[in-house]
């Protein structure tokens, strides 16, 4: 039997970690919600929904913790250049600072808003930064299939226009719905390549 990576194992608990306790929340939020009206956090607001709040809460924190070994197992990436493993390297090191600021989201929720938009600001920030290196990346590793390198710039300007230009609910779901899926993407690679 074949042994799976460190990033195909993490990257899938990340995907499903998130969608089961963001899901979990959502039906257990008391009220009206829809993504066009609500952001994601909101799942997350005790006042709004005692219940599933620890739910979303907790799904940021566990999937935030999953996505550390996922960046970490980027080192299957590495090429011979240095350049090139500088590159990843970097990619690693803010993919990790961008787990930590997810799990930051979920440890300060809404309840703590001052904080809660510190931290979910620094995320979606630093995010872009997370596709545009780890695409660029990739995209130069011969076993990288280019089509995701450009799914992954696609994402990333999403985010830009959901950072700086339409601060959205629908629009943040999209984003993190895609983000979760070139997370797929990049497991999918590292499987049907073995790396």
């Amino acid at each position: 039997m074949r042994k799976l990576s460190l990033s195909i194992i993490s990257g899938t608990l990340v995907i499903i970690l998130y969608c089961v306790f963001t899901f979990t929340s959502l039906a257990l939020f008391p009220t009206y919600y829809s993504p066009l009206d609500n952001w994601l956090s909101d799942l997350g607001n005790s006042s709004y929904s005692p219940v599933g709040a620890v739910f979303y809460n907790i799904g940021c924190i566990t999937t935030g913790i999953a996505l550390f070994p996922f960046f970490i197992g980027h080192y299957k990436w590495y090429r011979e250049e240095i350049w090139h493993k500088i590159l990843v390297i970097i990619g690693q090191g803010i993919g990790c600072f961008a787990a930590f600021a997810l799990i930051m989201i979920g440890v300060y929720s809404e309840d703590f808003m001052t904080l809660h938009v510190l931290w979910s600001d620094i995320f979606f920030f630093v995010i872009l930064f997370v596709l545009i290196i780890t695409s660029i990346a990739l995209f130069l590793h011969e076993a990288f299939k280019k089509p995701i390198g450009i799914y992954g710039i696609v994402v990333a300007i999403l985010d830009v226009l959901f950072v700086f230009l339409i601060g959205t609910p629908l629009l943040e779901w999209f984003v993190v719905f895609t983000a979760l899926g070139y997370v797929g993407l990049i497991i999918y690679n590292m499987y049907v390549e073995e790396i």
